[in-house]
């Protein structure tokens, strides 16, 4: 564990192994569902709760984790004290509900130094908060890459900056989440591109299921492209409002020995959350059965 590669490798591997043995709790789920556990990122269902009336519906749903997102009503943002930081904290580990992590809205493909700097930096007062609040990584993205700036430069400048991000999370026991995301960038080539300089072993990719990742040579070709990096998050679009072939990625991440989280991140906004909650989860529930 002196060695800072194998302290590295170690700490992700941990991390990673967390969120399946905390499943050990309920068995008869994980028989269920292989060991992938249904989610919710705040955007959009959960945007306008309160923390409390997140955690209350995730409990009333069998949600069994939640993302925050920066910017919405549980307002659980960098500002908070250090006691603020435990109480949230400790209303999870009340609750049955999971902290996975974080939604921030850093990037970093910026050719301004200055606002590269700026979200470094962001990025690095956002891990200390989900090391505070009991969650276990930080979710990032690339976003673009920038007209008139070569391209190599720029994915070499992501990169970088993923990997100083990377280190600095080391120390606070959380991962570095790479959402597949943004113009150009969410092709998983451009992914790969970026990841094949990644060093950081605790920087992974987070699935987001894109129209984009069913491009030629197909969602099968272009899981395998990445797949050695695909961390513990998965975002999903709502099961009935999309045509996405979630079944056919679920076969790929159990597969591939994924024991992490599907997160839904639906972009609809229906009246009574509750109930959509329920219709997701029990889609979820019967495509598991058939994975």
């Amino acid at each position: 564990m002196n060695n800072p590669i194998n302290r590295r490798d170690f700490m992700k591997k941990g991390l990673l192994a967390g969120v399946a043995v905390s499943s050990l709790h309920l068995p008869q789920l994980v028989a269920q569902d292989h060991g992938m556990k249904l989610g919710l990122v705040t955007y959009q269902w959960g945007k306008d709760m309160t923390l409390p009336e997140l955690i209350s519906a995730c409990e009333r749903t069998g949600f069994r984790g939640v993302e925050l997102r920066t910017q919405h009503a549980h307002a659980v943002e960098v500002n908070l004290s250090k006691k603020e930081r435990k109480a949230v904290k400790k209303r999870f580990e009340d609750s049955r509900v999971t902290c996975v992590g974080y939604g921030s809205n850093y990037e970093y493909h910026s050719p301004d130094p200055a606002e590269l700097k700026k979200n470094i930096d962001g990025t690095k007062a956002y891990i200390e908060l989900c090391k505070d609040i009991g969650a276990t990584g930080l979710k990032v993205k690339p976003n673009t890459l920038p007209e008139g700036v070569a391209r190599e430069k720029t994915i070499a400048q992501i990169a970088r900056s993923l990997n100083e991000v990377g280190k600095y999370a080391q120390d606070f026991d959380q991962l570095i989440r790479v959402e597949v995301h943004g113009r150009i960038t969410q092709e998983l080539p451009v992914m790969k591109e970026i990841f094949d300089q990644v060093t950081e072993s605790n920087v992974v990719i987070c699935w987001n299921s894109n129209d984009t990742d069913l491009k030629d040579p197909g969602l099968e070709a272009n899981f395998n492209m990445v797949k050695q990096w695909i961390g513990d998050t998965t975002h999903c679009r709502a099961f009935s409002e999309t045509d996405y072939p979630f079944e056919k990625l679920f076969g790929l991440l159990k597969g591939s020995g994924y024991k992490g989280w599907i997160l839904l991140e639906a972009h609809s906004d229906p009246q009574d959350k509750i109930a959509a909650m329920n219709r997701e989860k029990k889609l979820f529930n019967e495509m598991m059965s058939r994975v």
